[in-house]
C-alpha cells in the first residue's frame, strides 16, 4: 500500500507511506507549530516545538521527524505538550526582540502565531539583546540578526534547493549566527539573489528592503511570470493600486515557490517605473511628441490603408499574451491580407519548429518539467540553464543529488559544469559533429535500442551511412574534444535511463541550427529516450510566451496551431471564421522583412513589443534599415532603441495591468491576472490593435475582453481545444488538449509520433559561417545573464540589478588575455566584419583559449553590432553564436 492511516486529534487521516507525522497533519489541516520546518527542506528537528505525544510511546518525539505509520494515535495539544513548548519558546525569545509593534514583521510572522496559539504570555527568562549591526550590503534586503532564531531555513533552502551554499551557521555556542565564509558580501560567495531565503525567514530578520515598512498587502493576485519561458507562478502584493512585493506561488506548479532573481526582485520596479509610455506620441517635425489616442489610431489606420499588402510588415511579441498574439497575426492576415507575420522566436527557436517537425513531427518540448528532475542522465548542450532557466536548473540539480549522470556540453565553463559527471567543452559550432560522434559510438557498440527503433522510428539504414563520416579520428579534431570523453559520453547517455536532453539557443543560434536539433532528435530515438517518462528532447524557451507566441501563428507560415497557411482547405476554416479572403502564399520572416525593408520593398512596419535595433544581429545594418521605413509603428511599454526610430509610439500594458494567457516551454498554458490599474494612459495590446482595425472598418474584432478572444482561439486551434479560463483558474493545462474533459499531455510522443514513425535524418558536418583568421584571430559566441534579460528594457529600470551587474564585459582566458596585454578591467575594443564596440575585459577561466563572450543586454555595449547575420537555410536564423572578431587593447 502507498498509503498509511492513523488518529491525529480524534481524527483519521490518510498519509503517503513515506511522510512524517507533521506533513500528515499539514495534509490533513491540522496545525502543529513549527518554527525550523519549511516544505521541500530535509527535517531538522532543531526548534522542538512540534513535539506530539504518540499514545505507546515514550517521550515527545518532534513532528517533522518521525514518520507516519500505520495506527499511529497522535495527540498534538495536550496541557502538558502546550507547557513544554512554552518553555521552549521561551529560550527562544530569551535572545529575541521583543518590540513587535515596531517589527517590520509584525501581524505577519511565524514567531508570533507559535507563541499565540501555546499561549505564551510573557517572557520569565531574563533577555539579552545581540546588539548586532543591521547588514544592508546587498541591494534588495536587510539582514537583521538580531531577530533571527537560528532555525536555520535560510542556509538549508540555499543549500538543499538551491545548491548555492553562500550562507551557513558560522561561529559556534551561544555565538552561533547565520553568515557567509568569513563575512563576505553576499557578491562575493556567489549568492543569487533569489529570495529563497527571505520566503523561509519565519521573523524579521530578513527583510525585503523595498516593502519592509509596507506591512500587510491589501490583495494578493497570483499570476505568470514576464520573464524566460519556465513560467513561475508569482503573487504580485498590491497596496495601495501599487505592487510592492514579487514573491513566488508556493503552490506554483512548475516552480514549487522558487523563483530567480529577477522574478523576486525585478518586478514591481519596472512596472511602475517613471520612464513608462504613457501616452501615445507622433514624430513632428523630427520629434517624438505626445498625442492623444484619436490621433495617433487615425493615423497609423490611414498610413497602413495606403500600402499594398506586399508593402508592409508585422512583428508580434513573445512577451504579449496568447490573445494578443492571436489578435495580432489575424490583423496581418484578415485585415492588411498579409502573411508577413513574425516574432523574436525566428532569433532564438525558428530551428526546434523546423527540425522537430521533420524528426517527431511537433515542435515543442516533449516532456514536462517536473520530470527532469527524475532522469537517470541529462545531456545539457548549448543551455546555461542555471543562469537562463534557472528553476529548471533546480530540477537538474535535484537529478544530480538522486544519483544522476549530467552531461554538459558547453564551450564555456558554465556553473553546471560543477554537477558534471562529464563536461565536453567543443568549439563554437561543432554540435553536429559532437552528436553525431557520439552516435557513431552508440552503434558501433551496440548500445542503441533495436526494439523501439523497429517498432516507432524509420530511415536508420540511411542515417547509418550518415554515420559513416564521422568516425572520432573525424570528429576529435573538429570538436577539440578528446575521443575518449566522446565515447563515454555516449556510453552513459546510452546506458542511463531514462535519459534526457536539454538544449537553448546554444544550439539554435547557427547558420546550421535546424541540424543541431534534428541531431538532438536522432541520439532520442537511438537510444530510445522518446514517449516515456524523464526522456525526451527539450528545448528551453528563451522569453515568457515565445512558445505561445508560435502556437497562436504569429509566424508567416502557419494560422494558430501550425496549420498550414499553404493548404487550401485550412485556409478556407480561417476565411470562413474570420469572413474574409485570405493570403494563400507563405511570408516573409523577421530577418527577410527587415532586408526587404532595406531594399525599400517592405515600406511600413507594425512592431509589438520587440526591440530589433538591439537584439538582431549586425544591428548597425538594422538601424539603417529601421531609418529607411516609411511609416513604423512600434507598440511598447517603453521608449525602447527601436521605437526612438517610430513614427508612432502606442503605449502598451505590462503583463501586471492585464489579463490573458502566456504558454510556457513545457506547452503549459498559465493565467496572466491583471494586477493594478494601466499607467497612465496606456492600453493593452489587444485592445489597441482592435482599434486600428476597427478604424480600417474590419470586423471580427469587437473583443470586450481576453476571455473572448481564448474562445475563438480555443475554436479555432485543435491542440488549444479543451483549454478555456474556467479550467484554467485550476492551473495550467499542457497541449495538445483537444476537449474540455482532456486533462492535458504531460508527454509527447507516448505511443506513436505525431508524424506516424520518428524519422532519422541523415547529416553532414558544416562548419560556422565565419572561423578565426589572422584578421579576427578570435571567436565570439553571446548568451544571456542572470541578472538582466534581453535588450534590457525591463530589467536595467531595475536598480538592485544595475548594482549586481551594471555594464556589459567581454570574457576573455586568461592565456588571451596575456597575449594581447589586457589587464582585468582594462578598456577594449572588440571588432568584427560588421563593426566594432568598446568595453571592459573581464578575465575568465570560463572562457576557453580562442574564445571570448558577450552579453547583450547593453546599449552601450551592443554585442550584436559584432554579430553574423548568415542565415540557417531551413529555419532562417541568424548565427549568433559565432562571429570572428579581433579584440584590442585601448
Amino acid at each position: 500500500m502507498d498509503t498509511v492511516t492513523l488518529i491525529i486529534d480524534g481524527k483519521e487521516v490518510k498519509a503517503k507511506r513515506e511522510a512524517t507525522i507533521l506533513e500528515a497533519a499539514l495534509e490533513a489541516g491540522i496545525y502543529i507549530p513549527t518554527l525550523c520546518y519549511y516544505p521541500d527542506l530535509i527535517p531538522f528537528g532543531a526548534c522542538r516545538l512540534c513535539i506530539v505525544d504518540i499514545e505507546g510511546m515514550r517521550g515527545f518525539p518532534p513532528a517533522c521527524t518521525t514518520p507516519a505509520t500505520e495506527g499511529l494515535v497522535v495527540h498534538t495539544n495536550t496541557p502538558k505538550l502546550q507547557e513544554l513548548r512554552r518553555n521552549i519558546m521561551e529560550l527562544i525569545l530569551s535572545e529575541h526582540p521583543y518590540s513587535c509593534l515596531t517589527c517590520p514583521k509584525n501581524l505577519n510572522c511565524e514567531l508570533q502565531r507559535v507563541a499565540r496559539y501555546i499561549g505564551l504570555e510573557k517572557v520569565t527568562l531574563p533577555y539579552t539583546y545581540k546588539e548586532l549591526p543591521v547588514n544592508r550590503e546587498n541591494p534588495f534586503f536587510d539582514r537583521d540578526y538580531n531577530l533571527c532564531i537560528l532555525c536555520g531555513r535560510c542556509a538549508r533552502v540555499c543549500q538543499e534547493v538551491r545548491k548555492v551554499g553562500a550562507i551557513s551557521f558560522t561561529y559556534r555556542g551561544s555565538e552561533t549566527l547565520i553568515g557567509t565564509a568569513f563575512n563576505q558580501p553576499l557578491q562575493e560567495v556567489s549568492c543569487e539573489f533569489c529570495g529563497a531565503c527571505i520566503d523561509a525567514c519565519p521573523t524579521g530578520a530578513l527583510m525585503e528592503r523595498a516593502n519592509k515598512w509596507e506591512g500587510l498587502p491589501d490583495r494578493e493576485v497570483v499570476t505568470t511570470c514576464p520573464y524566460c519561458g519556465v513560467g513561475c507562478q508569482l503573487k504580485l502584493e498590491v497596496k495601495d493600486e501599487r505592487i510592492i512585493s514579487s514573491i513566488p506561488a508556493p503552490d506554483g506548479t512548475v516552480n514549487h515557490g522558487q523563483v530567480c532573481v529577477k522574478g523576486r526582485f525585478g518586478i514591481a520596479e519596472f512596472v511602475q517605473h517613471p520612464q513608462r509610455l504613457t501616452s501615445p506620441l507622433i514624430r513632428r517635425n523630427g520629434e517624438l511628441k505626445e498625442a492623444s489616442w484619436d490621433e495617433a489610431l487615425d493615423l497609423v489606420a490611414r498610413k497602413l490603408k495606403g500600402y499594398k499588402a506586399d508593402e508592409i510588415g508585422v512583428i508580434a511579441s513573445a512577451k504579449c499574451t496568447n490573445e494578443e498574439n492571436y489578435v495580432m497575426q489575424k490583423f496581418a492576415r484578415a485585415v492588411l491580407g498579409t502573411n508577413n507575420v513574425d516574432h523574436c522566436a525566428r532569433l532564438c527557436h525558428a530551428p526546434t519548429v523546423a527540425g522537430l517537425v521533420q524528426s517527431f513531427g511537433s515542435g515543442a518540448m516533449t516532456n514536462s518539467i517536473n520530470e527532469v528532475g527524475n532522469a537517470a542522465c541529462i545531456l545539457a548542450i548549448g543551455t546555461n540553464t542555471t543562469e537562463d532557466h534557472p528553476v529548471i536548473g533546480l530540477e537538474v540539480k535535484r537529478a544530480v543529488d538522486k544519483g544522476a549522470k549530467l552531461i554538459v556540453a558547453n564551450p564555456r565553463e558554465i556553473d553546471l559544469c560543477r554537477f558534471a559527471s562529464l563536461w565536453l567543452r567543443h568549439n563554437p559550432g561543432t554540435d553536429v559533429a559532437l552528436l553525431m560522434g557520439m552516435m557513431r559510438v552508440i552503434v558501433d557498440e551496440g548500445l542503441l535500442d533495436a526494439a523501439f527503433i523497429e517498432e516507432r522510428c524509420e530511415n536508420l539504414d540511411a542515417f547509418k551511412q550518415a554515420l559513416n563520416d564521422f568516425d572520432l579520428d573525424f570528429v576529435e579534431p573538429i570538436t577539440g574534444v578528446p575521443r575518449d570523453k566522446i565515447a563515454q559520453a555516449a556510453r552513459m547517455f546510452a546506458t542511463n535511463s531514462p535519459a534526457t536532453i536539454l538544449y537553448a539557443m546554444g544550439i539554435t543560434q547557427h547558420s546550421h541550427g535546424t541540424d543541431n536539433v534534428m541531431a538532438t532528435a536522432n541520439l532520442a530515438m537511438l537510444t530510445g529516450n522518446v514517449g516515456k517518462p524523464s526522456t525526451g528532447v527539450n528545448p528551453l524557451r528563451g522569453q515568457n510566451n515565445v512558445q505561445g507566441a508560435c502556437d497562436m501563428g504569429a509566424l508567416p507560415n502557419v494560422y494558430p496551431g501550425y496549420q498550414a497557411v499553404a493548404s487550401p482547405a485550412i485556409r478556407e476554416k480561417f476565411e470562413i471564421a474570420w469572413g474574409c479572403s485570405l493570403p494563400s502564399s507563405p511570408g516573409l520572416t523577421l530577418v527577410e522583412m527587415l532586408e526587404a525593408a532595406y531594399r525599400k520593398e517592405i515600406k511600413a512596419l507594425y512592431l509589438i513589443g520587440e526591440n530589433p535595433a538591439l537584439s538582431d544581429p549586425d544591428v548597425g545594418h538594422v538601424r539603417e534599415t529601421l531609418a529607411k521605413l516609411e511609416f513604423l509603428v512600434v507598440q511598447d511599454i517603453f521608449l525602447s532603441e527601436t521605437a526612438k526610430f517610430a513614427h508612432v509610439v502606442l503605449p502598451a500594458v505590462s503583463f501586471a495591468e492585464k489579463d490573458g494567457t502566456f504558454t510556457n516551454t513545457e506547452r503549459r498554458v498559465q493565467r496572466v491576472r491583471k494586477a493594478i490599474e494601466p499607467i497612465g494612459d496606456s492600453h493593452p495590446d489587444w485592445w489597441i490593435i482592435c482599434q486600428i482595425a476597427k478604424r480600417l472598418e474590419a470586423g471580427g474584432f469587437d473583443y470586450s475582453h481576453p476571455f473572448d478572444i481564448m474562445e475563438e482561439i480555443r475554436y479555432l486551434t485543435p491542440s488549444y481545444g479543451g483549454i478555456s479560463y474556467q479550467r484554467l483558474e485550476s492551473g495550467g493545462l499542457q497541449w495538445p488538449c483537444p476537449s474540455d474533459d482532456h486533462p492535458g499531455t504531460p508527454i509527447l510522443h507516448v505511443n506513436t509520433f505525431v508524424r506516424g514513425k520518428g524519422r532519422f535524418i541523415p547529416l553532414k558536418y558544416v562548419p560556422p559561417g565565419e572561423s578565426p583568421d589572422e584578421d579576427y584571430p578570435l571567436i565570439l559566441t553571446t548568451g544571456r545573464s542572470l541578472y538582466h534579460f534581453h535588450t534590457g528594457t525591463m530589467t536595467r529600470k531595475v536598480a538592485g540589478l544595475n548594482i549586481i551587474e551594471p555594464e556589459g564585459t567581454v570574457e576573455i582566458s586568461p592565456e588571451d588575455a596575456s597575449q594581447l596585454a589586457i589587464a582585468q578591467g582594462d578598456k577594449v575594443r572588440v571588432s568584427s566584419r560588421r563593426g566594432e564596440i568598446r568595453v571592459k575585459a573581464k578575465i575568465t577561466e570560463a572562457s576557453p583559449p580562442g574564445v571570448v563572450f558577450m552579453t547583450f543586454h547593453f546599449v552601450e555595449s551592443p554585442a550584436n553590432i559584432l554579430t553574423n547575420p548568415k542565415l540557417d537555410p531551413i529555419s532562417k536564423i541568424p548565427e549568433l553564436k559565432v562571429a570572428a572578431v579581433r579584440v584590442e587593447k585601448l
